[in-house]
């Protein structure tokens, strides 16, 4: 084994450890030095890899998100696109429901990370709304979406209505966060058919 590659492992082993006691115990009970003991290193080896506890939670939520954008990237694209756009965020929904415990923490630092770690959320966020913004083009090139609706505009809509659900689903308002994500993704869409925009195109001059 190289050094590089058993620095990787050691990485790895690491943020194994850390994601149990993150989601056993919660983000403010865990403790670096409990994590350390757990993953038979020691804790100044953590702090190598990562600065602080904070990171840490970071680079493995990083890597989780990662691995449900996989999914989410890759999910079958057929049928309507609702059914489309709810394969998209399934992936994301079942991340977080999950682990309902370390929920609110997630959430809170997927939003409000401190660079660099909020540079490579958003990068990840932009990665998914461009896929959304592809799937309206489509939609629009198929006539389920009128073809004066904006992709992006669109994007940022589905955006906001999966954190609206995600954030309604941690508050203890919803029962599950993917019902009401659909709700609002369903009237949106008959809002931007073809016979919709018509209408509210004509309303909006008068």
């Amino acid at each position: 084994m190289t050094r590089q590659t058993q620095k990787e492992a050691t990485r790895a082993r690491i943020l194994e450890v850390a994601r149990l006691h993150f989601e056993r115990d919660g983000f403010e009970v865990a403790s670096i030095r409990a994590i350390a003991e757990e993953a038979e290193v020691a804790s100044g080896t953590v702090l190598l890899h990562f600065t602080d506890k904070t990171s840490l939670l970071h680079a493995a939520l990083h890597d989780d998100l990662e691995a449900a954008i996989e999914r989410s990237l890759g999910a079958p694209s057929r049928g309507k696109l609702l059914a489309r756009l709810s394969a998209v965020v399934r992936p994301f929904y079942a991340y977080y429901e999950a682990r309902p415990r370390l929920s609110k923490v997630l959430l809170r630092e997927s939003l409000l990370a401190k660079p660099p770690w909020r540079e490579r959320f958003s990068a990840q966020a932009l990665r998914v709304t461009a896929h959304v913004a592809e799937l309206a083009e489509q939609a629009k090139a198929s006539g389920e979406l009128s073809p004066v609706t904006h992709a992006q505009l669109f994007a940022t809509a589905f955006a906001s209505f999966y954190y609206f659900a995600l954030i309604g689903w941690v508050q203890e308002g919803v029962a599950a966060p993917l019902p009401l994500f659909e709700a609002l993704m369903a009237q949106h869409i008959a809002a931007a058919s073809p016979r919709q925009a018509p209408a509210a195109a004509r309303r909006s001059r008068r």
